[in-house]
C-alpha cells in the first residue's frame, strides 16, 4: 500500500480510524482528569493496540487496565509496567500466568468472593505478593460485592492472607449513580479504618460516568475506554458528537432487491451484534435515515423506507458502530488515516485475548 492511499481505495468492509479525532479524545479526557487532579487510567480494551495505549500514557494516564491475562501479556510484552486486571482470576493455568506476570510489572487485580480471593492465596507467597482489590456493584448490576458490609469481609479475607495485599476498592457504576458510588466508597472507607484495613485505592470506571467523575470526591483514579474512538452510545449518553466518533467501518452497498431494502457486505463479521439497547446496528454517516435491520455474516440488511435519498450499488458508506470495542475485536488491523489519507495501518495485538 503506497503513502498516498486513500481510504476510498481500500477494499471493504474495513474499519478504519480518524487519527486526528482519536487525538483530540486522547487530549480532551486528560485534560478533564488533569483539571480535576484525578489519575486516569485507560482500558485497552477498546484498541487492544500498545502504540495507542503509549499515546495515553504520553497525555498523562498513570497505567492501563486490562480485562484479561492475555491482554495484559500482550501490554506487558510491549513494555508496561502499571497494569490493573478488572476480572476474576479462576483457574490453574490462569493463576500461574497470572503469578509469571506479577513478577514483570506491577499488577493490581480484583476479587468479589471466597474463592477467588482463595485461589490467588494458594498460588502468591509474601516474597512476591499480589495487590487486590474488592470489586463492588455500586448499581451496575454486574460483579461485585454488595454492600459495604460485605466489602469489609472480603477485603480482611485477602489482608489475612500472607500471599495477598489489600489495596482498595474498585467499581464499574451504573451511569449517573454517583451519589451512590461516593456513597458506597466513604462508608466502606470508614467501616475499614476502624478495623485498622488501609484502603489507598478507590478506583471509579466507566466511558458512560467519564466526565462526571469529579462527583465521586473519594475516588483516587477513573478509569474508562471507548473514549479514544467514542461510538454512537457515547453519543446517546451525550458524551460528544458524531464528529467525534474516530472510527468508521467503511462498507459497500452490494445488492438493491427493492426500493426500500439495500444489502452491505458488512455483516456480523464486521459490525457487532451487541445492541446497546439500540433498535439497530449502527448509524450510518451519509443516510441517517436509514436502519441496518439485521445482520448474518457477510450481510448487513439496511431498511431505507424513511430515506428520501437512497444508496445505489456499488456505493461506499461510513457506520458508526454501536460499540467500538466489540467490533474492534473482529479486525485483524485497523486502518488510520488523516483527512482520508491512510497514514498507518496497525494489527490488532491483543484481538481475541479472551483468557
Amino acid at each position: 500500500m503506497s503513502k498516498t492511499t486513500h481510504i476510498s481505495e481500500l477494499a471493504t468492509p474495513v474499519a478504519v480510524i480518524d487519527e486526528d479525532v482519536m487525538d483530540a479524545n486522547i487530549k480532551v479526557v486528560q485534560r478533564y482528569f488533569d483539571e480535576i487532579g484525578r489519575p486516569f487510567r485507560p482500558h485497552i480494551k477498546t484498541h487492544k493496540i500498545p502504540s495507542l495505549a503509549r499515546k495515553q500514557v504520553a497525555a498523562g494516564a498513570v497505567g492501563i487496565t486490562c480485562q484479561k491475562v492475555s491482554e495484559a501479556e500482550i501490554f506487558a510484552d510491549a513494555g508496561f509496567h502499571d497494569i490493573f486486571i478488572t476480572f476474576n482470576m479462576l483457574g490453574t493455568d490462569r493463576l500461574a500466568r497470572l503469578k509469571a506476570l506479577n513478577n514483570r510489572v506491577d499488577l493490581q487485580v480484583v476479587a468479589d468472593n471466597d474463592v477467588v480471593v482463595d485461589g490467588l492465596a494458594d498460588v502468591f507467597t509474601a516474597d512476591e505478593p499480589l495487590m487486590v482489590l474488592v470489586e463492588c456493584d455500586t448499581g451496575a448490576g454486574r460483579n461485585g460485592v454488595q454492600s459495604p458490609e460485605d466489602a469489609v469481609k472480603l477485603a480482611e479475607r485477602i489482608a489475612s492472607k500472607p500471599g495477598l495485599v489489600f489495596v482498595g476498592l474498585m467499581t464499574y457504576p451504573k451511569p449517573n449513580t454517583e451519589d451512590a458510588v461516593e456513597a458506597f466508597f466513604s462508608q466502606t472507607v470508614s467501616m475499614l479504618k476502624s478495623k485498622g484495613i488501609h484502603c489507598p485505592v478507590l478506583s471509579h470506571g466507566g466511558s458512560p460516568s467519564l466526565l462526571d467523575s469529579h462527583l465521586v470526591k473519594s475516588a483516587t483514579e477513573h478509569r474508562a475506554g471507548t473514549y479514544i474512538f467514542n461510538d454512537r452510545s457515547m453519543v446517546r449518553a451525550g458524551l460528544c458528537d458524531y464528529d467525534d466518533c474516530a472510527m468508521h467501518v467503511i462498507a459497500t452497498v452490494v445488492s438493491r432487491p427493492t426500493e426500500t431494502r439495500a444489502v452491505l457486505d458488512s455483516g456480523s463479521k464486521a459490525l457487532t451484534s451487541d445492541l446497546l439497547g439500540f433498535p439497530d446496528h449502527g448509524y450510518i454517516v451519509e443516510y441517517p435515515d436509514a436502519s441496518i435491520t439485521s445482520l448474518s455474516e457477510e450481510h448487513a440488511v439496511v431498511d431505507l423506507s424513511k430515506c428520501s435519498e437512497k444508496p445505489k450499488v456499488g456505493e461506499r458508506i461510513r457506520i458508526i458502530p454501536n460499540h467500538t470495542c466489540v467490533v474492534t475485536n473482529l479486525f485483524d488491523r485497523l486502518v488510520f488515516h488523516k483527512g482520508g489519507v491512510v497514514s498507518g495501518i496497525e494489527p490488532v495485538a491483543a484481538r481475541g485475548c479472551v483468557t
